[in-house]
């Protein structure tokens, strides 16, 4: 049968058209990460406030799983600053998974873990400051700080045992401080215990998730391949510090990991809808 050239590539695009779509990645786990928010002086959650609204937006409209916070929410752990951000946080509609900063560490643990179930209301359970969320293809280890933003010599040994025992899953290890020295904007900040530099070697340790440092997004390198380990700084809601206090846009950032083991890294500005392409990041999910 005579086929014209004109038919013949119509045909030849449709099939691969079709390649494509049967190809194409489909999400398997979305999640929403929150970062600092502490405010000063005054008890108010203006920009948390709005995140969280976004974020029941984009569960409306896309598959959102849960949503992670990566400390320091309560300024100085007062009871004050925890009362005021609790109606914030209650608003979510997903589960959230937080951990301490060094803020919260200016109270209790005891006081930081009763919020906690308070936030959630019963969407689930948390009961200690360092845990483990597992999947069928990654596991996010949620590690606090032990005090302030840096770990003893038991919870370095407790991130260790998790990643061990967890391999060869990969693992997004989600962390208040970074390692000192991972953001030169602030290298003197961050995670100081020498043995926490025998975590960053293992392999299947796949990226680490921090906040604290409170970076603009648009005047730092917020995220970075260092030493076989994605970096992914989590800009804070309510101050910008680095490189100054000049410019402060509220940000949130949304990780979803594809079922080709893609990870994509949207980043939102609170009030507009859709991502903000110039800080977008992807890596692949595997051991290294």
């Amino acid at each position: 049968m005579f086929r014209s050239p004109l038919t013949t590539g119509l045909l030849l695009s449709l099939t691969l058209l079709a390649s494509s779509l049967a190809s194409a990645a489909e999400p398997v786990l979305s999640i929403a990460i929150l970062g600092d928010a502490e405010p000063k002086p005054k008890a108010e959650f203006p920009g948390l406030a709005a995140a969280v609204g976004h974020i029941n937006h984009l569960a409306d409209i896309h598959d959102l799983d849960f949503v992670i916070g990566v400390g320091d929410i309560a300024h100085k752990g007062t009871e004050i600053q925890y009362q005021a951000v609790t109606p914030v946080l209650q608003r979510l509609t997903l589960p959230f998974y937080p951990i301490m900063g060094n803020e919260e560490h200016g109270s209790t643990v005891d006081r930081y873990l009763d919020y906690v179930q308070r936030w959630n209301q019963g969407k689930v359970e948390i009961d200690a400051p360092s845990y483990v969320l597992e999947f069928e293809r990654l596991a996010l280890v949620m590690a606090s700080p032990d005090k302030g933003r840096d770990f003893n010599d038991q919870g370095v040994a407790w991130v260790m045992e998790q990643l061990q025992r967890l391999a060869p899953k990969p693992v997004l290890l989600v962390v208040h401080g970074a390692p000192a020295g991972t953001f030169p904007e602030r290298g003197d900040k961050g995670i100081h215990h020498p043995g926490f530099a025998a975590v960053s070697t293992q392999p299947n340790l796949v990226a680490m998730i921090s906040g604290d440092l409170h970076m603009d997004l648009d005047r730092s390198e917020h995220s970075k391949l260092v030493d076989g380990v994605h970096h992914l700084h989590i800009p804070a809601l309510e101050r910008t510090k680095i490189p100054d206090e000049d410019n402060h846009v509220p940000m949130f950032r949304v990780l979803t990991v594809m079922d080709d083991d893609q990870v994509v890294v949207d980043t939102y500005q609170v009030g507009i809808a859709g991502p903000l392409e110039r800080h977008e990041y992807r890596f692949e999910l595997r051991s290294k």
